[in-house]
C-alpha cells in the first residue's frame, strides 16, 4: 500500500544502515569486522583481577580476504 510521506531529514546513516522511505520487499544489512586482542581484553565482571607479565599479542593472517560479504 503506498505511503504519503512529508518532510525528511537524514542527519547521518552508519555503514551497514538502512534508510527506507515506502515499501520495500526485503531489506538485509550486513556488515564485517576483525577483532585482535590479547590475553585478558574481553574479561567483564565485578571484581576480576588479571596479571600479564610481558604478554605479546602476535597476528600472522596471510590471506587477503577471509569472508567475502556480498550483497544480491
Amino acid at each position: 500500500m503506498p505511503a504519503v510521506v512529508g518532510a525528511v531529514k537524514v542527519i547521518s546513516i552508519g555503514s551497514s544502515s538502512i534508510f527506507h522511505i515506502g515499501d520495500v520487499y526485503m531489506m538485509q544489512p550486513s556488515s564485517q569486522a576483525k577483532t585482535f586482542a590479547g590475553g585478558g581484553s574481553f574479561n567483564t565482571g565485578n571484581g576480576i583481577t588479571i596479571q600479564l607479565d610481558q604478554a605479546n599479542t602476535t597476528i600472522n593472517d596471510q590471506d587477503q580476504f577471509d569472508q567475502i560479504v556480498s550483497s544480491l
